[in-house]
C-alpha cells in the first residue's frame, strides 16, 4: 500500500531517487557544516580559529536564505536577459511539490540539493580571505556574490536554458560552476582585500593538525554525494561517479605525498590534504563520464601540476606572491578545476555521456581522444573548444563580478580589518577565544552533592605556555 500513488506521492515520484538525492544533499551540506568549518578553524593559527570557522558557518546560512528567496530560480528558471535568470521565490507549496526540472523527485529536493552546492562555493572563496577580511564586509559580500556571480554561471552551464548548456559543455557536478568559480573569485577578492599582517604571513601554524584531518575526511567522504548526486537518479552512472571520485582523490594524495617526500625530504599532512582536494576537484567535471583508468590518470595530473604551481611557481612569480591566499584556493580549485575541464574534453566517453545526458546525438559530448579514434575529429575538437571556452568565460566573468562586488562593499565598509585588530584576532572581532584554557585562570571550588565533599581546586597560571597544558 505504501508504494501506491497518493496526493503526497504522485505517480511520477521515484522514492528511491528522492531518498538518495536528499541524502546526497545532506552529505554535501556536511562537507561545509561541519567539514570546512572544522578544516578552516583548525588549519589557521589559534588567534583566528573562531573567525575562520564563523565565516564558513555564516556563509552557509546566508546563501540558503538567498537561494530560496531568489537564487534558485535565477539559476534554474526562466531566462530574463542574455545569461541572466529571472529571480523568483522558491517557497510556496505549489512550486516545491511540483516535479523538478530534472529527475523523478519534487522541486523541494532540487532546491535543497542545489542550495548546498551554492553554499559550499562561497565557503571555498572564504579560504582565500581568512585572517584579515572585515567580517561585516564578508556578511555583505556573500549575498551579493551568490546573486550576481554564482547564479549566472549556474544558469549558463547547468540550466537547460543556459547558453553553454545548449552548446554542450560537460560539467558533471561543478568543476566549472563551483570550483573554477571559487578559485578565481577567491584569488580576485584576496587581491582587493589585501594580505594578512606581516607577522601572520611569516608564521601561520595550524592550531591542530589532527582536527585538520577530521575536517578533510568529512570533505572527502562527502564527495560521494557531491558527484554521486550529479545524475539526479540512482543508476550505474552515479555508482561510477562515486568510485571514480575516490580513486582519483586517492591517486592524487599519493602523488602529492611522494612529491613532498622527494622535494622537501618529508611527507606532510598539508600536502596530503591539498592533494586530496586537487584530486576531488579535478575529477568533478568528469566523474561519471570517464573510465576508471582515466580517473587514475586525472589523479596523477591533479596531484602533480597544482602541486608544482603551488610549491614552485607561486614563489617565483612576483604577482602570485603578492596575493595572500592562505588555503591556496587558487591552486587547489582554479588550477585543478581548469585541468579537470580540459581533461574531461579529452577523456569523456561518448557512451557514458549519452547515459548521463540521455541524448541520441553521439556527435555531442565526445572526448577528443575517442573522437580521434572513431574518426570524428571535428566533433572532438568542437567539444574541446567548448570546454576551453567555458573556462575562459568563467574566469573572465568571475574576475569582473568579484571585482565590482569588492569595490561596492569597500564603499560601504572597509574590506580589510585595521592593523590593531589584525594583531589580536578573534578576541577583538568576536569577543571569544577558541581555546578556553589558553591564558586563563581557573579557581573551581565545587561541592560534590553525592558525597558531600569538596572537589580539589585547580589553578592554571597565565605564565604557563599553551603547549604545557594537556588538553583532551
Amino acid at each position: 500500500m505504501e508504494l501506491l500513488a497518493d496526493e503526497a506521492s504522485p505517480e511520477w515520484l521515484n522514492k528511491g531517487d528522492n531518498a538518495w538525492q536528499l541524502m546526497a544533499a545532506t552529505v554535501v551540506g556536511l562537507q561545509s557544516i561541519p567539514g570546512l568549518v572544522i578544516l578552516y578553524g583548525s588549519m589557521v593559527k589559534k588567534t583566528w580559529a573562531i573567525n575562520s570557522a564563523f565565516m564558513a558557518f555564516y556563509a552557509f546560512a546566508a546563501v540558503l536564505i538567498c537561494w530560496v528567496g531568489w537564487g534558485f530560480r535565477m539559476s534554474f528558471g526562466e531566462k530574463m536577459v542574455f545569461f541572466l535568470g529571472k529571480p523568483g521565490v522558491a517557497l510556496d507549496e505549489k512550486f516545491l511539490f511540483g516535479k523538478a526540472f530534472s529527475g523523478l523527485f519534487p522541486t523541494a529536493t532540487m532546491v535543497f540539493f542545489q542550495g548546498v552546492f551554492a553554499a559550499i562555493t562561497l565557503i571555498l572563496i572564504a579560504g582565500s580571505l581568512l585572517g584579515r577580511m572585515n567580517i561585516r564586509a564578508w556578511m555583505l559580500f556573500v549575498p551579493l556574490w551568490v546573486t550576481f556571480s554564482y547564479t549566472v554561471t549556474a544558469f549558463s552551464i547547468w540550466c537547460p536554458n543556459g547558453w553553454l548548456a545548449k552548446l554542450g559543455v560537460i560539467d558533471f557536478s561543478g568543476g566549472y560552476v563551483i570550483h573554477l568559480s571559487a578559485g578565481v573569485s577567491g584569488f580576485t577578492a584576496a587581491y582587493w582585500v589585501g594580505p594578512r599582517s606581516e607577522k601572520d604571513r611569516e608564521s601561520f601554524p595550524s592550531n591542530n593538525m589532527i582536527v585538520v584531518l577530521a575536517g578533510a575526511g568529512l570533505l572527502w567522504m562527502g564527495w560521494s554525494g557531491f558527484n554521486g548526486g550529479g545524475p539526479f537518479v540512482v543508476n550505474t552512472v552515479a555508482s561510477l561517479a562515486v568510485l571514480n571520485t575516490h580513486v582519483c582523490a586517492a591517486t592524487s594524495i599519493i602523488v602529492g605525498v611522494l612529491l613532498d617526500t622527494f622535494y622537501f625530504r618529508k611527507p606532510t599532512v598539508f600536502g596530503a590534504v591539498q592533494g586530496m582536494i586537487t584530486g576531488l576537484v579535478c575529477i568533478t567535471p568528469a566523474a561519471g563520464v570517464v573510465q576508471g583508468w582515466a580517473a587514475i590518470l586525472m589523479g596523477l595530473i591533479s596531484g602533480s601540476i597544482p602541486w608544482y604551481t603551488m610549491m614552485v611557481i607561486h614563489d617565483k612569480v612576483s604577482f602570485l606572491k603578492q596575493i595572500d591566499d592562505p588555503m591556496a584556493v587558487f591552486h587547489t580549485h582554479a588550477i585543478a578545476g581548469a585541468l579537470g575541464g580540459i581533461l574531461t574534453g579529452l577523456l569523456a566517453v561518448p557512451k557514458l555521456c549519452r547515459l548521463f545526458y540521455m541524448v541520441p546525438d553521439w556527435e555531442k559530448y565526445i572526448g577528443l581522444a575517442y573522437a580521434l579514434h572513431d574518426g570524428a575529429t571535428h566533433a572532438g575538437l568542437r567539444q574541446m573548444a567548448i570546454q576551453v571556452g567555458a573556462i575562459v568565460f568563467v574566469i573572465c566573468f568571475n574576475f569582473v563580478t568579484t571585482t565590482l562586488i569588492c569595490l561596492l562593499v569597500g564603499i560601504i565598509v572597509p574590506l580589510r580589518l585595521d592593523t590593531d585588530v589584525l594583531q589580536i584576532g578573534d578576541k577583538a572581532l568576536h569577543g571569544e577565544e577558541a581555546f578556553a584554557l589558553y591564558g586563563a585562570n581557573f579557581e573551581n571550588l565545587k561541592r560534590n552533592k553525592i558525597y558531600d565533599t569538596q572537589d580539589v581546586s585547580y589553578s592554571i597560571s597565565e605564565s604557563r605556555s599553551f603547549g604545557q597544558i594537556q588538553m583532551a
